[in-house]
């Protein structure tokens, strides 16, 4: 996906949430601390990981400031509620920041955070994966726990196999 437009941008990111609110809200409130081995991020620090990487590295950066992240752990919010309202929070404020880049700023070189030249489009769309690489680990941490994860797409594989099996008749 060439970024163009921040407007562009700035839908699928969306799109790309609310794929990952439906994963959160699957969480059990009882298991937001809860990880599969000690030392390793809980679900609530996945949460707090994805929002404060959005804000405080992919904002700052594109805004041409240096990374601000301090990491992820409760003393940001702790509890479900202030977990859940903590993420929007800080996702809105990513929001308006990325809303004041025009679209001409998407395909300036920058310095990626490794030191490598990279238009920002293209290190915005990296804000993208990281997101869904760590909404992948919350589902294997909903599975592991025995809650079933929402589909991304809106099926099952098992609703896939059956529509393929219809086409091919």
């Amino acid at each position: 996906m060439e970024i163009i437009s921040m407007k562009q941008f700035l839908n699928y990111l969306e799109k790309t949430r609310q794929q990952t609110n439906n994963v959160i809200q699957a969480i059990p409130e009882d298991k937001l601390d809860w990880s599969y081995k000690p030392g390793k991020f809980t679900l609530g620090d996945l949460i707090r990981h994805i929002v404060l990487i959005e804000r405080n590295v992919f904002a700052e950066v594109a805004l041409g400031n240096k990374p601000k992240y301090k990491g992820c752990g409760k003393e940001f919010a702790m509890g479900y509620d202030d977990v859940f309202h903590f993420f929007k929070v800080m996702h809105q404020q990513s929001i308006e920041i990325l809303q004041s880049i025009p679209d001409e700023q998407l395909k300036q070189k920058m310095l990626s955070l490794d030191g490598k030249e990279i238009q920002l489009g293209n290190f915005l769309r990296s804000m993208i994966v990281h997101e869904v690489h760590h909404r992948g680990a919350m589902c294997i941490y909903l599975n592991l726990l025995g809650v079933e994860s929402p589909p991304v797409i809106g099926l099952r594989e098992e609703e896939v196999i059956q529509i393929s099996k219809k086409q091919l008749l």
